[in-house]
């Protein structure tokens, strides 16, 4: 028996807390739930627009979590995860996403939703293939596949030679500020620019191969519904982020990304189907504190957003990406001039952005809470990983690190 605290170690917190996890994500039904009754919305049992068999490949964090969570409690639908977690055992803890799943799975089969989650490599022919056995064994097709994968590692299933991505630049170094949100010290960092293969190895395991891949042999097993529609995750973010995101090797996988949903929307066609990129918000994530300036960006972000009442977290985002884009009410998804699904627009917002630059401009560690939401990005870098989240007794021994109660 022990009490679990936050280990974080290089600005990576490296444990999780069972609870918490659990509670995190709990809590992100709830809000699901109440959105589903403040604005209406009706499943498709219900006589609804909305989706009725949901595959989220990624859906134990962040975007791929909060869209099975709106799937399933907003909108009804019966859901199928895949995702690659480490288990723990009694005495050993295993990865946050773990615990998201096994609470998720509960809360559905609570909720009288069927779910199932597979903890496998989302990039293997043989997980496809399991995907496919158990559609087949519900008897149904998917009307809605979000791929939200994140990985530094592709095996690629043709040739079995393992790919890793990169966060870099392109061309020369990017530095500058660097924000520690636990101590609130600064430092400066810099990453390298990318050689030899980066760029190409990031594409291989971050672009839209696999996804058109995925998309290819659901459609050629027959478990793809009339009108479905498949959607991925990107980021363009602001003149900030773009040498080490839009302008790097992310950037270049991102691309790429956006390229294949125009092949994989002209495949779908046939099923009536489309495919879309949406560029979402930037969040804290368990990698953003490493790197450059974002950490502090996201801490303008947040304040500045905050004070106008437009801060979205991850659920806030997803939510209104299913009821003000995917659902809408006249069936039609609105995108901008590359066919994008944009809910960065709130970022985005030129007096958002202009406020921002005013801040980053005299930000220091002596007044960093003047210009930085330096709690709100401490707050959701450790509940990411089940520490401080609302509701769970910190001080209260944990037996068992397989059980979320």
């Amino acid at each position: 028996m022990a009490v679990i605290k936050p280990m974080i170690r290089s600005n990576i917190c490296i444990n999780a807390h069972p609870v918490g996890c659990a509670r995190d994500t709990e809590h992100q039904i709830e809000y699901a739930i109440a959105q589903k009754a403040k604005k209406g919305i009706k499943t498709a049992k219900e006589g609804g627009y909305a989706p009725k068999n949901v595959l989220v490949l990624g859906c134990s964090t962040g975007y791929g979590l909060a869209s099975r969570i709106m799937a399933a409690f907003e909108y009804g639908a019966d859901t199928i995860g895949v995702s690659f977690e480490k288990e723990p055992t009694v005495t050993k803890g295993g990865t946050p996403g773990w615990y998201n799943n096994k609470a998720f799975d509960r809360a559905a089969k609570k909720a009288g939703l069927k779910s199932a989650t597979f903890n496998m490599d989302a990039y293997s022919d043989e997980c496809r293939q399991t995907i496919i056995d158990e559609a087949k064994k519900w008897g149904i097709k998917f009307d809605l596949v979000v791929y939200s994968l994140a990985s530094p590692v592709r095996t690629d299933p043709d040739t079995k030679v393992m790919y890793r991505s990169v966060i870099k630049p392109v061309g020369q170094p990017y530095g500058g500020a660097a924000l520690d949100m636990m101590t609130e010290k600064f430092s400066t960092l810099e990453a390298q620019p990318a050689e030899g293969d980066d760029v190409a190895n990031t594409v291989k395991v971050m672009g839209g191969e696999d996804w058109e891949r995925w998309i290819k042999q659901l459609g050629e097993a027959d478990v793809l519904a009339e009108g479905v529609r498949t959607l991925a995750y990107s980021y363009i973010g602001p003149k900030y982020s773009h040498p080490i995101y839009r302008d790097g090797t992310i950037g270049a996988a991102k691309k790429d990304l956006e390229a294949r949903a125009k092949t994989i929307d002209a495949q779908l066609k046939k099923l009536g189907g489309a495919a879309y990129v949406s560029v979402n918000k930037g969040l804290i994530t368990r990698s953003s504190s490493v790197i450059p300036v974002i950490t502090m960006y996201l801490g303008c972000l947040f304040f500045v957003q905050k004070k106008h009442g437009t801060h979205e977290g991850c659920k806030e985002q997803i939510e209104r990406l299913f009821t003000e884009r995917l659902y809408t009410a006249d069936k039609k998804v609105p995108v901008d001039e590359e066919s994008r699904i944009r809910i960065d627009d709130l970022e985005l917002d030129p007096q958002i952005q202009a406020e921002i630059d005013e801040h980053m401009k005299v930000v220091n560690e002596q007044n960093v809470r003047e210009h930085i939401d330096v709690e709100g990005i401490r707050k959701d870098f450790l509940n990411i990983n089940g520490f401080a989240v609302d509701g769970v007794d910190y001080e209260k021994d944990v037996a068992d690190m397989t059980a979320i109660d």
